[in-house]
């Protein structure tokens, strides 16, 4: 099988600490069903990982309630935007958010952006954060540079992440491995969560 183009970009290898990592399940909703289809078994993996390492799992959900809130992005997406209460605002049904997750409310591209997140995570003890959702080179990818220059140790993951166009993912998971984040996929995070044990 040929190699990904982003892979002489990551050079530099670590795992997370579950102790200080939180998990971020970026826009998971009915409307982008689509794009989030092809990466859900493997951002399932994600979560079940996580939550076997007591990692606190936090989900994110893109929506807009009134004109003052849709910002550059209506103009961008000339309206096609996301309204909440509809059901494309909805997170999918195979998710299935535990009680004690946490759902942030977001109406642009970054989840830090107008909302408590970082004050949510420092409260907790956060240092680490694991990226997955959609889309990778548009909410993932902002929330995870937003994040590194806020001061969190990034970790992104390039099986749980998707989008429409795979030369766009490849091209996020180009930079952000050259200057952001440190890339995991499913089998690197069980390896380093659980370097003795397999996950069932």
């Amino acid at each position: 099988m040929a190699s990904s183009s982003y892979e002489k970009y990551d050079v530099r290898k670590r795992n997370p600490n579950p102790k200080v990592a939180a998990l971020l399940v970026i826009d998971m909703q009915n409307y982008f069903s689509s794009i989030a289809q092809p990466i859900l078994q493997n951002l399932l993996t994600t979560i079940r990982l996580c939550r076997r390492a007591s990692i606190p799992v936090i989900f994110t959900r893109h929506s807009h309630k009134s004109p003052s809130d849709y910002g550059m992005l209506d103009e961008w997406w000339r309206g096609d935007l996301i309204f909440d209460g509809t059901p494309e605002s909805h997170l999918m049904p195979e998710l299935n958010p535990d009680a004690q997750d946490h759902v942030v409310h977001k109406n642009t591209y970054s989840a830090f952006r107008n909302t408590r997140l970082q004050e949510y995570l420092q409260e907790r003890g956060v240092e680490e954060l694991i990226v997955t959702g959609v889309m990778t080179n548009l909410c993932c990818e902002t929330t995870a540079r937003d994040g590194f220059v806020r001061g969190f140790r990034v970790f992104f993951s390039t099986d749980a992440t998707g989008t429409s166009d795979q030369e766009l993912h490849e091209a996020t998971l180009k930079n952000l491995a050259y200057g952001f984040a440190y890339l995991v996929d499913c089998n690197r995070l069980e390896g380093g969560l659980f370097p003795n044990r397999q996950l069932t």
